[in-house]
Formats: C-alpha cells, sequence, structure tokens
C-alpha cells in the first residue's frame, strides 16, 4: 500500500502546477482524499477534500478560486491544480485518505504520503 504525491518544482509567481496523488495497492474512488501543505515553521494547513463516492469538493480560504481538486478514476490518481500561486504557497504538499472526512481537517485522515515540495520564488 502506497500513497505518494508528486509533481512539485519551482515556479515563479503567477505561475501553475498540478499535483497528483497516485495510490498503489487500494483503489482511491472509495476514500474521500484531502491535500494538505505545511510551510516551514507552519502548522499543517488543509487545502481541499474529494469526498468519496459522490466525489463531492471543498476547498478552504487559501485554495479557494486558484486551486482544483479531480479524480481521475481509471489512473487511480488525485490532482490538485494550482493557479496563480504566490511565495506564501512555498510548503511541502501532502495527500491524504479518510473514509470519513467531509472537511479537509487532518485529524480525520488516517493515511499519509510523503510530500512534494512547491517553491514560488522569482
Amino acid at each position: 500500500v502506497q500513497l505518494q504525491a508528486s509533481g512539485g518544482g519551482l515556479v515563479q509567481p503567477g505561475g501553475s502546477l498540478r499535483l497528483s496523488c497516485d495510490a498503489s495497492g487500494f483503489t482511491l474512488d472509495y476514500l474521500s482524499i484531502g491535500w494538505f501543505r505545511q510551510a516551514p515553521g507552519k502548522e499543517r494547513e488543509g487545502l481541499s477534500l474529494i469526498t468519496k463516492n459522490s466525489g463531492g469538493t471543498y476547498y478552504t480560504e487559501s485554495a479557494k478560486g486558484r486551486f482544483t481538486i479531480s479524480r481521475d478514476g481509471a489512473k487511480n490518481t488525485v490532482y490538485l491544480q494550482m493557479r496563480n500561486l504566490k511565495p506564501e504557497d512555498t510548503a511541502i504538499y501532502y495527500c491524504a485518505t479518510s473514509n470519513r472526512a467531509v472537511l479537509p481537517i487532518a485529524d480525520e485522515f488516517d493515511y499519509w504520503g510523503p510530500g512534494t515540495q512547491v517553491t514560488v520564488s522569482s
């Protein structure tokens, strides 16, 4: 069983990145998937969630309007499309799974993969 976030990198302010959350050994469709980030010296912050079954989505204020979460069942992958990135978006980004979460609250998530670094800088 493995969960892996990827797609991070260095991007200029105003740029875009698409993060992927890939799973092996289990099916993401049956779980709610959340995206989180943690900047140096700060607490882990919830960004977005896509629910199991219905695929409903939720965004926190930090993500609303700039980030889009989506799911590709055929690829067993959940994406986080990020646009108009700002220096304050610099952080390690994580995806996590839950069988009960309806909001991206870290304590509601059970399984976490290694994060991917996103750096927004000119």
